[in-house]
This record gives structure tokens, C-alpha cells and sequence, in this order.
């Protein structure tokens, strides 16, 4: 099958990749490219780093990795894709004229473009290779722990989301996401390792890839119930289009309040004031897990504030305008039982 024009696919690692700093990629990497690795067990593992290209822990992490295997052979087949190259460069989570290269495969709801042809032939690519797992590796804008996040709830994802630490998001939006691409053909597991440039944040990534490196098999095992904590997330935050707003900006439409990134993974009251509005109707659009709006349902405007009318737990609540206007302000959760979530999880669908 032809490779996509934006794609570069490689069998070894370019020289210099292990050493580069994540602001000269573009020193080593011209553009979007799959590396594959081969390992004493055949069936890959798959790791996607820079989807956004202000993201670098993936990057960094895989680095880490890959130093420790330089002089021998890997426990496992590795796929590696290191993807807006261009956006890295930058030191962007995408350029403003590209897609969203973590809304860009196969269930997205984008219209086709170069790129969405490319994510389908990597994940076609990587069917035929009988993908062992996919890991997902991003970083948070805003104050966050690290998480996980997994898109179907099946039991070998959850031990791999338990593996990383106890926090893991249930969530079927936004569509297109690589590790809802990939769900139906393995494992599959984003990881939220903090802000980027944190070091810590590419050691625990990096930890965690080598163990699933050595991962001969994961079974169709229920997760402890003590062993992780599980939300499902609900909504999705959006910015109205022509709403001018800011962070402590007095002279806005919605002007929120200057420390709401404070408020990811803390229990927020019913009736909490989020910011000023001096506009008469809702200046956001909240989707439900259908793409429904339902602001109305979770937000109203009372003498000129903005109050959330549920008692939720906001994540990726975000400060960075540039982040808000290309993606969204944050989300809303609720807090699933790990019963209930064993309860809800399907044994594998995947290659034994």
C-alpha cells in the first residue's frame, strides 16, 4: 500500500534523534514519521509523541527509552510516531492552518484532508503488524496530576491505565483521538504527563513504556477495585466564536477567573461562580458524550456570573488562549465506580 505523501516511514532511528532537544527536531525529522522497531517479540507496541506540537514529554520520554536499548536489541517491537513535526518547530500545539493531529483518525469528524488519509494508513498499517498496545503520550497546558485516559472501557486498557498511577478518565469525546482509533485493535491508553519541560513528567512516561516493552501478555483480568480511581467524563467546554474573554480581563465578555486551572481533579459545588458575563446568553457551548449542547445544563448566568448548576469535577481546565481557541477551555466529570466500570468493561476483542 503507497505511503501517504506526508508520511515518512522508517526501519531504524535517524541519526542524532536520541540527543536532538525537542525545539531542533526539525534538525532530524522533515515531517510526520513512523518508525519501526524490531524487538524479540514481534507483535508492536505503538507510541505516538508530538500529535501537538508544544507537547514534549513523549518525545523526551521515548528518548530515555531508546538510550537504555542503543547497544541491544529491544524486549518488543516498537512502532514510534512522532507526528506535527511542523507545529514542533514552532513550539505550537498545531499551526493555524493545520487540523488537530489528535482529532485527525478514523472516527473523526473533520472532512478528509492529507492528514486523515495519513492516521488511517497508520492505523491500517499498524492492523496488519497486529499492534500489541498503543500509548498516547501528551502533556497538560494547565494544572493537572498525571492520568490516564482510555476511550472504551475493556479490561486490558484498564490494567494498563492502573500500571500508570490510580487516576484514569472514561471519555468518548473529542472524536477521531488516536487512542479511540485504536481501541478496537488492542490496548489502547492515552497518558496526561503534566506540563511539558517538567522532568519528572518524561520519567514517569518513560518508566511506564519500558514495562509495557516487557509485557509478554496482558490477560482478560479484572482491575483491582483498590487499584484505580475512574471518572467518565461528560462535557466538553467550548468558548462561543466572538466572545471576547480573559483571565482577570474586567473589559470582557466572559471575563473567568484568573486561577480556574486550579480547579482540575477538585470537586467543584453546584452554584460556583467560574467569572464575570456581560453578555445576556451563554458565551459556551458544552457537548455532551453525543455532541449534543447542553450548556443549560451545567452552567447558567445569574447577575452577571457565570455559576456551574451541578456539583462536577472539572479536568484540562486550561489558562492559554491560544490552546482554548484552537481546542477548548476544559472538561467536566463525574466519578465512576470501579465496580461500575469492571461492571461496563468488555473482555478483548483483539489477536490472542
Amino acid at each position: 500500500m503507497m505511503t501517504p505523501g506526508l508520511l515518512k516511514v522508517l526501519d531504524t532511528l535517524p541519526a542524532g534523534i536520541l540527543d536532538v532537544e525537542p525545539s531542533a527536531i526539525g534538525h532530524v525529522l522533515s515531517g510526520p514519521t513512523l518508525i519501526h522497531l524490531p524487538g524479540r517479540r514481534p507483535r508492536p507496541l505503538f507510541v505516538s509523541a508530538f500529535l501537538h506540537g508544544n507537547e514534549t514529554t513523549g518525545f523526551l520520554a521515548m528518548q530515555r527509552v531508546l538510550k537504555q536499548y542503543s547497544d541491544r536489541l529491544l524486549p518488543r517491537a516498537l512502532s514510534l510516531f512522532f507526528g506535527n513535526i511542523p507545529a514542533a518547530i514552532r513550539k505550537v500545539r498545531r499551526l493555524d492552518q493545520q487540523c488537530d493531529y489528535n482529532r485527525i483518525w478514523p472516527g473523526t469528524e473533520l472532512p478528509v484532508c492529507p492528514e486523515i488519509e495519513m492516521a488511517q494508513w497508520i492505523a491500517d498499517d499498524m492492523a496488519r503488524r497486529r499492534v500489541f498496545a498503543s500509548i498516547d503520550i501528551h502533556n497538560n497546558t494547565g494544572l493537572n496530576p498525571h492520568y490516564s485516559c482510555v476511550s472504551h472501557l475493556q479490561r486490558q486498557s484498564l490494567q494498563l491505565a492502573a500500571m500508570f498511577g490510580r487516576l484514569c478518565i472514561y471519555s468518548t469525546r473529542p472524536k477521531g483521538t488516536q487512542t479511540g482509533a485504536f481501541a478496537p485493535l488492542c490496548p489502547a491508553l492515552t497518558l496526561e504527563c503534566g506540563k511539558p519541560g517538567v522532568a519528572f513528567g518524561s520519567e514517569h512516561a518513560a518508566e511506564f513504556i519500558d514495562a509495557c516493552l516487557h509485557i509478554s501478555q496482558l490477560r482478560n483480568h479484572r482491575v483491582p477495585m483498590h487499584d484505580l480511581e475512574l471518572y467518565e467524563s461528560v462535557a466538553q467546554i467550548f468558548i462561543n466564536t466572538g466572545i471576547d474573554f480573559g483571565f482577570g480581563k474586567d473589559d470582557a465578555d466572559l471575563n473567568l477567573i484568573p486561577d480556574l486551572d486550579r480547579l482540575n481533579f477538585r470537586p467543584v459545588s453546584s452554584g460556583f461562580a467560574w467569572g464575570e458575563v456581560s453578555c445576556p446568553d451563554l458565551p459556551i457551548t458544552v457537548l455532551n458524550g453525543d455532541g449534543r449542547n447542553v450548556a443549560d445544563l451545567y452552567f447558567r448566568i445569574e447577575d452577571g456570573q457565570l455559576y456551574l448548576t451541578q456539583s462536577l469535577m472539572p479536568s484540562m481546565l486550561t489558562l492559554d488562549e491560544r490552546v482554548i481557541r484552537q481546542d477548548c477551555l476544559g472538561y467536566l466529570m463525574t466519578r465512576m465506580s470501579l465496580a461500575e466500570g469492571i461492571d461496563r468493561a468488555s473482555a478483548s476483542p483483539w489477536f490472542s
